[in-house]
């Protein structure tokens, strides 16, 4: 089986408190993109892991991939596996590539053996691998609360621009970037978007992030200050960055940013 698992980007991100557990609970509303990992399963011998595209630092066996199997496995006898990832998202960048390909992998695995699993199970099952797993499951527009598990797809968006999503390659771990945040109340319920004209998005639609790592990472401010220059109506870091990305009415003109990894695509929405 081969899988295409997709990137995703944050519109809006507020750290509203600290919880007792050690995570956060936020407010954010997760657009998937057309940025993709592939992953393929086979039946195999014995459990295998391996990936090719961006290197993957750490003990294969910790994967999230692998973590997705063996937490399928404790309740479901399944086959040994072998899963190869081609790694193509940057890794701590803000566009949840690791969660993507852990809850594919679960819906593979579901629909492989026919486990007949719901999408509540299954997002249950993907909210003890990551906060931005559950997500993926449905892999639609969400307004994501509490630490990523609360989803709700019935507000309304619609969006017809181009996205450009810029990697500038520094890797910022969650760790380091919550530490930097003070959680506060969100400023705007991103729920009512439908309702901001886009001119007043710039000054409306946060992310906490940026004030936290802006001033500490002078690449990612010249990053931000180079995308406004391209004469966007909106321009943000995705989630706990680095990645940046903005939206333009019209196809931007080509440009290639020295030694950063971009795309640009069409994002078509109809919430």
């Amino acid at each position: 089986m081969r899988i295409k698992c997709n990137a995703k980007i944050n519109l809006g991100l507020s750290v509203t408190e600290k919880r007792e557990d050690g995570f956060h609970n936020l407010e954010s509303i997760f657009l998937p993109v057309p940025w993709f990992d592939v992953v393929e399963i086979q039946e195999s011998k014995k459990n295998v892991f391996t990936s090719s595209g961006i290197a993957i630092g750490g003990d294969s066996n910790n994967n999230l991939c692998m973590q997705a199997y063996q937490l399928l496995a404790r309740d479901y006898i399944l086959p040994p596996v072998s899963i190869h990832l081609e790694k193509n998202v940057p890794i701590g960048a803000g566009l949840g590539g690791g969660s993507s390909d852990a809850a594919f992998v679960l819906k593979g695995l579901n629909e492989m053996f026919r486990l007949n699993l719901s999408v509540e199970h299954l997002e249950q099952l993907a909210g003890q691998l990551g906060s931005d797993c559950p997500f993926f499951i449905q892999n639609k527009p969400a307004f994501v609360a509490g630490r990523g598990e609360n989803l709700d797809t019935s507000f309304s968006l619609s969006l017809d621009c181009y996205c450009m999503v810029v990697n500038p390659g520094i890797h910022i771990s969650t760790k380091e970037a919550y530490a930097a945040i003070t959680p506060q109340k969100a400023n705007f319920d991103l729920r009512q978007i439908e309702g901001l004209a886009k001119r007043d998005w710039q000054r409306t639609v946060v992310n906490d992030f940026e004030t936290a790592l802006l001033p500490k990472y002078a690449e990612l401010a010249e990053l931000k200050r180079s995308l406004i220059d391209l004469n966007p109506f909106y321009v943000s870091m995705s989630g706990s960055g680095s990645s940046f990305f903005a939206f333009f009415e019209n196809e931007p003109d080509y440009i290639e940013f020295q030694n950063y990894t971009s795309k640009t695509f069409k994002l078509i929405l109809n919430q």
